[in-house]
């Protein structure tokens, strides 16, 4: 994966034991952001909008969640490690909350569906990563 490679090839920065991790971190917390967004956007577009409301609410705030780490987690050129730990206990909570509530609703909206599995796996990423930086 070219992320990896990047990851790995900064100049002056040591491989340290979460670089791994955090790079799947990374990989996951694109494609959540994706999955949430548009899961966000097909909500708008239901007939019904009014129970999706706070779906749409928390797809958007794990979607800008996920893509904040992303850009945070890339950065090698210096060591801000006490914020992404922030962030990936951050976005966790955020994926877990989004995908309590879009489970809630996957059943008949398969938007709702793909983006709770997403939200779920990004989660579960997340916190392999933080156990990874303790």
């Amino acid at each position: 994966m070219p992320l990896r490679a990047v990851l790995g090839s900064y100049p002056a920065v040591p491989s340290v034991p979460y670089s791994e991790s955090v790079a799947r971190c990374v990989v996951y917390c694109h494609a959540c952001a994706e999955a949430c967004t548009l899961c966000a956007d097909a909500c708008l577009a239901d007939p019904a909008i009014e129970p999706l409301r706070q779906c749409i609410r928390r797809a958007l705030d794990c979607a800008d969640i996920c893509s904040t780490l992303a850009t945070i987690a890339s950065r090698r050129s210096g060591d801000n490690l006490s914020v992404i730990r922030s962030m990936l206990e951050s976005c966790a909570l955020a994926c877990h909350v989004c995908a309590e509530q879009c489970a809630g609703h996957g059943e008949g909206h398969d938007p709702c569906r793909i983006c709770a599995e997403a939200c779920r796996d990004c989660e579960d990423i997340c916190r392999i990563a933080l156990s990874m930086m303790n």
